[in-house]
């Protein structure tokens, strides 16, 4: 609009103010008519030049006497139909419709002038959700967040997987790094993304959280416990010149997933003193700093693959790119907490501080699965897995106790680990083979029949039971132990009286209570006499080792020619056991 334009209408404000109630249109009429414009062109034309007076705001504007009862129940409706990434599912309309029908809520108000009980309108629900806190937007928002520290390089370490968009094609050539289409792979093709399913690349990332420092390993397949270790183990190593990081931290910090919280990474974790912190489900920001160092490899380092002009052509390609990115980032790039280089600040480690990782081939056979329960035979072996395993070396092994026994991911089929406690509380790892057989199911190693004579060691119970057996004959050695007690020395030389408890116990004296006694024809009982073979049995079994089979056998014979009764087999032990010199000589009659 034109200066002039502007100062006519702006006097056709004035004019109509001045006109009062009922004589404006008339004043409207005419300047429309002037400037050849209709009415309401000229009224919207006035809006935009002349002052508006404020709507007069109403006598209940801005109250609302919802109940907080009924506005959590309508906030509590809302939540619990929104979806995880914050879309809600159910509108405002349908939630107070549903619960004022289901009686749940009421959201209403009563109308002064005419006494009318009147729903509130969806805007007033609304207004009143957010002045209580309840609206659902003011839901969603995080919980505040607690900033972490720790205390010096080496302390924390963070580990996180993610799954890249590369993957491996098999082609005439070999193999080719493949990125994944957006086209091709999206979430209604699973058949493509099941195809290049054991290609797919994986990512692990470990910062230290005092320094920053960012390491990163790629895998194929899944994530797994095996996986997961292999890039730990490789993040404690010494690996290059420029690469001044390693150690075994104190602390590390992983999601609740199964490969992560699994037995091989806990086991490696429990030999090496690291504690494992299990962060709880749905909190990524409790290791925000590996997330942001999973974004920061993505961004930073995979993005350049997409310009070399030969891709890597193996996974051992990618990590070597890998690493030296990592050198270079870890070096030069400053940490925006620290203003400080990774690899400057995690150079602060003192000597006490930095504990020097073993060899990798000694921390993968600490990264065992979980140990099973096995019962040592009496050969001093094991099943387990559908092999035999000697453990005879293993310390403190006894028969017919269990031993936990596991296999290692990194070592073949045929051996396992034994895993025991030491004197000090200390997990320990002991190597044991399967045993080899030969064609006729004996051991390669086994003792052969006339040429040679194997003895197990004594375990810790055959070197106790010794013990016992010589404290028991009161002797010194094992060969005066075994000769006591082929002499039936009594045990302790006599010198415990096993009676002691009961002639030392002071017994009462009891009445004799009266009875009445019963007039009963007893009935006579006739024993059967026992046949010859019939008493050798009982009497070998109440002489053991003093019984002479033949001998004893036909003295029976003679001295009871048709048997005897059982009453009568004390008198007869007493006669076989007799001293030679008292008693006619034993012989046998042909």
């Amino acid at each position: 609009m034109n200066p002039a334009l502007i100062e006519k209408l702006q006097a056709v404000a004035r004019a109509a103010e001045a006109a009062g109630h009922g004589k404006k249109m008339a004043v409207y009429q005419g300047a429309a008519g002037e400037l050849g414009i209709s009415v309401p062109t000229l009224q919207r034309k006035l809006k935009e030049v002349a002052m508006q007076k404020p709507r007069k705001r109403r006598s209940d504007a801005g109250s609302c006497n919802i109940p907080v009862e009924e506005l959590r129940v309508i906030s509590g409706y809302l939540m619990s139909s929104m979806r995880g990434q914050g879309k809600r599912l159910a509108s405002f309309e349908r939630a107070l419709e549903i619960l004022r029908a289901d009686g749940r809520v009421k959201a209403e108000r009563l109308d002064e002038a005419t006494g009318e009980v009147v729903p509130l309108s969806v805007s007033a629900v609304s207004r009143a959700l957010t002045k209580n806190g309840l609206h659902p937007d003011q839901l969603a928002r995080p919980t505040p967040k607690t900033q972490l520290a720790s205390k010096h390089p080496n302390h924390v370490w963070q580990i996180d997987p993610s799954l890249c968009v590369l993957y491996y094609l098999p082609t005439k050539a070999g193999q080719a790094l493949q990125v994944m289409g957006e086209k091709e792979f999206y979430k209604n093709k699973p058949a493509n993304i099941r195809k290049i399913e054991k290609e797919r690349v994986w990512r692990y990332v470990i910062t230290d959280h005092t320094s920053g420092w960012i390491y990163v390993h790629y895998v194929l397949g899944a994530e797994s416990g095996q996986n997961l270790a292999e890039a730990f183990i490789n993040a404690m190593q010494k690996r290059h010149a420029q690469d001044p990081v390693h150690g075994v931290p104190l602390m590390v910090m992983v999601d609740p997933g199964s490969a992560n919280t699994g037995a091989v990474f806990k086991n490696l974790c429990a030999a090496l003193g690291v504690h494992m912190q299990v962060n709880q489900p749905g909190q990524p920001w409790a290791k925000g700093q590996v997330e942001n160092a999973n974004n920061i490899v993505e961004r930073d380092f995979e993005h350049r693959m997409r310009f070399f002009e030969n891709p890597p052509t193996s996974l051992e390609e990618i990590n070597e790119y890998g690493w030296a990115w990592m050198r270079w980032y870890n070096a030069t790039q400053k940490h925006s907490r620290t203003k400080n280089t990774r690899f400057n600040v995690w150079l602060k480690i003192t000597a006490e501080q930095l504990r020097v990782a073993p060899e990798a081939s000694v921390l993968r056979e600490l990264a065992v699965s979980a140990p099973e329960s096995r019962k040592v035979s009496t050969h001093l072996t094991v099943s387990f897995k559908g092999n035999t395993y000697d453990v005879s070396d293993v310390p403190d092994v006894a028969i017919g106790e269990k031993v936990m026994i596991t296999r290692n991911p990194w070592r073949d089929d045929d051996s396992a680990q034994v895993v025991y406690t030491d004197g000090d509380g200390r997990n320990v790892i002991q190597v044991v083979e399967a045993q080899k057989v030969d064609e006729f199911g004996f051991k390669e190693d086994a003792a052969m029949i006339g040429e040679s004579y194997k003895a197990k060691p004594d375990t810790r119970i055959d070197t106790e039971r010794k013990n016992v057996e010589r404290i028991v004959m009161n002797v010194a050695t094992d060969d005066e132990a075994a000769a006591a007690r082929k002499q039936k020395a009594v045990p302790f030389s006599g010198s415990i009286d096993a009676m002691k408890p009961i002639t030392d116990t002071p017994l009462p004296e009891y009445i004799r209570k009266r009875g009445t006694e019963l007039d009963i024809a007893a009935p006579k009982v006739e024993l059967r006499n026992l046949t010859h073979v019939e008493m050798a049995k009982q009497l070998r079994e109440r002489l053991g080792d003093e019984w002479q089979g033949a001998v004893h056998f036909q003295w029976i014979k003679q001295r009871f020619p048709n048997g005897a009764p059982e009453t009568e087999l004390d008198e007869i032990v007493a006669q076989l056991t007799r001293p030679q010199s008292t008693a006619a000589p034993l012989r046998v009659i042909n």
